[in-house]
This record gives structure tokens, sequence and C-alpha cells, in this order.
């Protein structure tokens, strides 16, 4: 292994002084000649000199660095959001460190802190399932020294910075499509530990009073955010008499498939369904389903936007909340009532 060449070495070779040559290869003001500056770096290109980061952030009292906290890094929209993420804080020069609590309000907490021991200059916090108001969470939050913003689930009663979008417009635009469609007997299979399921519900619900329909508890299967699980809730589903099934999640959707096609039965031959994220590929689902998007580059600007503005230009003031708006977007999953059902494939 090559020893690291320091800012010393650099200055002997140029005959200038370590503080001349920090300067320049920090591109800080200075009064040193262009022919001077090309010198140095040049030398430090052909030495192939790498900053000492750590040395950095403590004459800028900044580590380039910012934190995530994300429920679970295997789902498809936390991992496009974080993809998102990364890339954005590269862009601006930083880098993301990306933490993984396992949806356990238990870890929220200590991965905050875990971060903040680290010397982030910000956290973007995605809350666990039940965690967006435990009160270890909150105390974590509420005593940082650097901004943090709370993206897609959102904490009650903490004055911070938030990014969302509209749940309860997403469950009224799913369950509206489907009413629209003729169907009658919805269910649907949502997250209600969590406040988006909760929302999503709230708009499911909207979109049927609007219709003279009053919600039917038995329609509504509580159900996680895991194929697993939607795998098992399904089979509830399959006691009830509804035509037309709103997912809250592309992984419930994908374990609804499974239970479904094991039993024979087909989308939208059997069961019309109309999912939620739009964040997997089509080739996943035969026939490509329905969903209301959540647009992750969206999502991900805007949550960028909002923490350089606090780290980068000291930016204080009032917390601001931006709730963006989903998008129904068509695909072949839903049978109108009434029409022939297509050839199952």
């Amino acid at each position: 292994m090559a020893a690291k060449v320091t800012l010393r070495d650099i200055a002997r070779e140029v005959g200038l002084s370590t503080t001349a040559v920090s300067l320049v290869l920090n591109d800080r003001p200075c009064k040193i000649s262009e022919e001077s500056r090309r010198r140095i770096k040049e030398v430090a290109r052909r030495k192939r000199y790498i900053p000492n980061q750590i040395a950095r952030s403590l004459v800028t009292r900044r580590s380039q660095t910012i934190g995530l906290v994300v429920p679970n890094i295997e789902s498809r929209f936390f991992s496009s959001l974080a993809r998102r993420l990364e890339l954005g804080c590269r862009e601006r020069g930083y880098v993301l460190l990306i933490t993984n609590s396992d949806d356990s309000p238990e870890n929220d907490a200590e991965l905050v802190g875990l971060l903040a021991n680290r010397g982030v200059d910000g956290i973007f916090v995605v809350a666990s399932t039940g965690s967006e108001g435990d009160p270890a969470l909150r105390s974590a939050l509420e005593g940082l020294p650097m901004p943090f913003v709370m993206v897609d689930r959102l904490a009650e009663g903490i004055a911070c910075d938030k990014v969302a979008f509209n749940n309860e417009a997403g469950g009224y635009l799913a369950c509206r499509y489907l009413l629209d469609a003729g169907h009658r007997r919805i269910a649907c299979l949502l997250n209600v530990a969590s406040n988006t399921g909760r929302e999503r519900l709230a708009g499911y619900e909207r979109a049927l009073r609007e219709r003279g329909i009053e919600p039917d508890p038995a329609l509504v299967l509580p159900c996680a955010y895991y194929i697993p699980k939607a795998y098992e809730v399904a089979a509830r589903l399959l006691d009830t008499d509804a035509t037309a099934v709103f997912a809250g999640s592309d992984n419930i959707a994908l374990g609804l498939l499974k239970r479904l096609y094991e039993r024979g039965l087909r989308v939208p031959r059997d069961y019309s369904v109309v999912s939620y994220d739009n964040s997997a590929a089509d080739v996943l689902f035969e026939p490509a389903l329905t969903s209301i998007e959540q647009n992750v580059d969206e999502l991900a600007a805007a949550a960028l936007d909002v923490m350089f503005r606090r780290v980068e230009e000291d930016e204080l003031g009032e917390p601001e909340e931006r709730i963006l708006m989903p998008r129904l977007v068509i695909k072949s999953s839903v049978r109108a009532m009434g029409e022939p059902p297509a050839e199952a494939v």
C-alpha cells in the first residue's frame, strides 16, 4: 500500500507553505499566482493526493455528509427514494449515509443518535410504522443540533421541515376510479398501523360516502407493507363479496396477486385492483396494475431542496411543510362492471 500523500509533501515539492497549498486545494481565496496554483494542483494530481475530510471539517465545521433513516431498504419505494437522495447529495458534494431501521420504532431514535454522533450536517428521517408519535424519536429529533427533514411519513407534534405526498387524496383517487368502473363492494388492504395507511383509508371512505355508500368494516383488511403479510391477509378477501380491491402499496399488491393466482383467480377477470406507489416495473405484474403514483423524483427533489437551504444557506425561520399531490396511473387491472371479462393470460 502506498504511503498517504500529505499537504506537507506537496508543499515541499512546490516550495510553498502548507497553508498556501491548503488554500489552493480547498479553493479558498488567497494571494497566490496562477503559475503557483497550477503547479500545486499538478503535483496533487500526480501524487494522487486525497483531501482529509475530517481535518477539513474541523475548519469548515461541516462534514459534507447527510444521514438517512429509512424503514425498509428492500422496499421498491424506499430503495428508489434512497437512490435519488444519494444522487442529489453527491451532486452537491455530499455523501449520504443510509441506515435501515427494519421498520422498528425502537431503532429510529437510536439511528438518529448514531448519525448525529457521526457529525452529519443534516438528517432525512422516514419514520417506522407506528413511530410517528413515539416519544423517544420525538426527543431524539428535538435535541438535534443539525437540521432534519421528515420525509413521506410525518410525525405529529414535531415542529420541523416535512415533505410528503397527500395520502388521503391518493386513497380517494383509487377508490373513486373503482367506483367509476361500477364497483360497489370494494375491499382495501391497508397498513392502518401507520399514518400513511390511515390517511389512505380516510380517502377511500370519503370516496364511498360521496356516492352514498357507507364503508363496510368487513372490507377493510389491515395489512403490513410486506409481501408475506399481504399473502396471508389476502386469504380473508376470498371470504368477502368484494369485486375490487384497493391495495395500499405495491408490496401488498404482490402478496395479493400471489394468493389470487394460486387459487386460479385472475386480475381483472375476477377482481379489479388498484395499487399504490407505482414503483415496481410492469414486468412484475400481469396485467400491469393501475396505481396511485407517488413520484419519487418529485419527493426527493423537494426533500433535497428543503434540506440544502437549511444546510448550505444556513436558512432559519419557521418549519416548512410541503405536501405533494399523487396521481392515478391507469393501466390494465380494472374491469368495468358489466364489461365482458377478457380471457385470462
